[in-house]
């Protein structure tokens, strides 16, 4: 007796190792957007052929989806008009998503020699939108601005990446971002800082990427008057000014210390004389800095030839000749 017993419980325990549910292969979760679909799809080919299934079993929770057995697919009203099943693969799509069809999804299927199950899960997100950047209203200024940008929009936003010219934009002792990482702060803003930024809101679904271009204004710096310094009688001279400076920069003169009435980057002398003669200097102006610059000053020397080389004039030369007749014939 003791043996025909042992024998018995030894076969019972190896039926139930083989026909206990064997685990089917799903991904770990999905992932869908509000309004779209999702297809519940074996990782492994199925078990075996559908001949010899004869029932499967579709759950969402606690809440059966569908059943199939003996031939018939039975769908339950609340998923009806939402779902389509692969009979042949077990697929299950689930179409016009919301944000409650998140949650743990089980599929059984029974044969007539084995039981297989497994589980995945879903994750719904509303798709991002309306993504906006909003910076300083006020102009920027070198060494003296703090710009606030914040990146702001609607959905399930799960990450927030920031760039600057379409390179990461990364911490430093000058920008420093929100805990939340949807505000981020630079300054004292340098000419540097100038540039398209970039926020990106994404989540595992969707993204979208707004754009603000910054402008540091500075300067004026390298002020320099450019022209000829030594000129003739009755030439044309043109003495021009330059500055780096963002906004480009105004420009006024001075001849000899006193204000002339030119504003633009060049000075025109149409028909020099001696009086040209003297010490000119530009100033630079900024109107965002508010800032002034003068140059070093350009001097510029009429001579009295009309070559500017210094040459005698034609009634000196007849003088000249003169004299030295009235000389012989003494």
């Amino acid at each position: 007796m003791m043996f025909p017993c042992c024998l018995y419980l030894t076969l019972w325990l190896l039926c139930i190792g083989q026909c206990r549910g064997q685990g089917l292969q799903f991904p770990d979760s999905f992932n869908g957007a509000v309004g779209g679909n999702v297809e519940f799809a074996l990782d492994h080919p199925p078990p075996p052929a559908s001949s010899e299934i004869y029932l499967f079993l579709w759950k969402f929770g606690t809440e059966i989806i569908l059943r199939f057995t003996a031939g018939v697919l039975e769908i339950r009203p609340a998923f009806r008009d939402r779902v389509t099943l692969d009979k042949t693969t077990f697929t299950l799509t689930l179409m016009n998503l919301t944000l409650n069809d998140s949650g743990i999804y089980t599929l059984n299927v029974d044969t007539e020699k084995q039981s297989y199950s497994g589980q995945t899960s879903l994750v719904v997100y509303n798709n991002v939108s309306d993504t906006t950047l909003t910076g300083p209203g006020e102009l920027l200024v070198e060494g003296k601005s703090i710009a606030n940008i914040t990146c702001d929009g609607n959905g399930s936003i799960t990450s927030v990446q920031w760039m600057k010219d379409h390179n990461p934009l990364n911490p430093s002792d000058s920008v420093i971002f929100s805990s939340d990482n949807r505000l981020v702060s630079i300054g004292p803003m340098f000419r540097s800082d100038s540039g398209e930024y970039q926020c990106t809101l994404r989540n595992p679904v969707s993204f979208e990427t707004a754009k603000l271009n910054l402008i540091v204004n500075y300067g004026p710096e390298n002020v320099l008057i450019g022209g000829e310094s030594e000129v003739g009688l009755g030439q044309r001279v043109l003495l021009s000014c330059s500055a780096t400076s963002v906004p480009s920069a105004s420009f006024t003169w001075k001849f000899n210390g006193t204000d002339t009435n030119v504003t633009t980057d060049k000075f025109t002398i149409e028909n020099t004389n001696p009086t040209n003669s003297g010490d000119y200097i530009c100033t630079a102006r900024n109107h965002v800095t508010d800032r002034k610059v003068d140059s070093q000053s350009h001097p510029l020397v009429v001579k009295g030839g009309v070559d500017g080389g210094g040459g005698l004039t034609t009634g000196a030369i007849v003088g000249i000749f003169i004299g030295v007749l009235v000389s012989v014939v003494v």
